[in-house]
């Protein structure tokens, strides 16, 4: 008798991260409780020792740092068993030099997921391009364990890890200070405020009180957010604790 094949429902924006423990390079991880407090970038790779997987993970090695700074984790995974997982780090820092970097340690953990239970829940096994591999899916969890974000990218196509962290920036943005951000945001262009019929800007307006802030009509105002302010509020000073 056939039984029916598990199935899960592809997580989506604003539901509660998915829970699970796993095995990686750095350890057990109890996810996401392990990193309550922090940001996380949660990503899936096809393969071990493949070639745009290696780019990827020496680059994302390369800005490990630049994440910690806005209170962002990473952590990769694959259907590759753990000991498949060492030999290719282990190889990428001895021996490859790419875009003049060489030696890379990557610190961050990588998942052993074999059976393909955490990639099935999160919907990165996709049947019609591959069923015994990831494609390329990026989680953007936040500090409460809540997905706030959610990229994929086919097999081919090496991801831009620059819109990575514009994005974790631009969703820390808007949660320090109630704002959106319009296309190709950055720190220090100008942020979208609320529109006229949320609460005490339509007063503000009326009563020419809307101070730097500049209306294209009624439903597109922008105001100036530098980028000191921004950072200000997002990176995380020498010393300090999380929160």
């Amino acid at each position: 008798m056939e039984t029916a094949q598990e199935t899960h429902s592809m997580p989506r924006i604003g539901d509660k991260a998915p829970e699970f423990k796993a095995v990686t390079t750095q350890g057990d991880v109890h996810f996401p409780n392990d990193y309550a407090g922090s940001w996380v970038v949660f990503f899936s790779h096809p393969a071990d020792f493949t070639p745009v997987c290696t780019s990827e993970f020496i680059t994302f090695a390369t800005m490990e740092d630049q994440f910690k700074l806005v209170n962002t984790e990473l952590l990769g995974l694959s259907v590759d068993g753990l000991y498949s997982h060492i030999a290719w780090l282990r190889t990428i820092g001895e021996k490859i030099d790419w875009k003049g970097h060489k030696n890379v340690n990557v610190t961050f953990p990588l998942i052993e997921d074999i059976k393909m239970d955490i990639s099935n829940k999160y919907g990165m096994i996709q049947p019609n391009v591959a069923d015994t591999k990831a494609v390329r899916a990026v989680f953007v969890v936040d500090p409460k364990g809540i997905i706030r974000a959610i990229i994929y990218y086919p097999l081919s196509t090496g991801r831009n890890f620059d819109e990575i962290y514009r994005l974790v920036v631009a969703l820390q943005t808007t949660d320090a200070f109630g704002v959106s951000t319009p296309a190709d945001w950055r720190p220090g262009d100008e942020v979208i405020v609320p529109t006229a019929g949320s609460c005490g800007v339509a007063k503000e307006r009326a009563e020419g009180k809307a101070g730097d802030m500049h209306c294209y009509d009624w439903f597109f105002c922008t105001k100036k957010l530098d980028k000191e302010t921004v950072l200000s509020k997002i990176v995380k000073q020498p010393g300090k604790p999380k929160k």
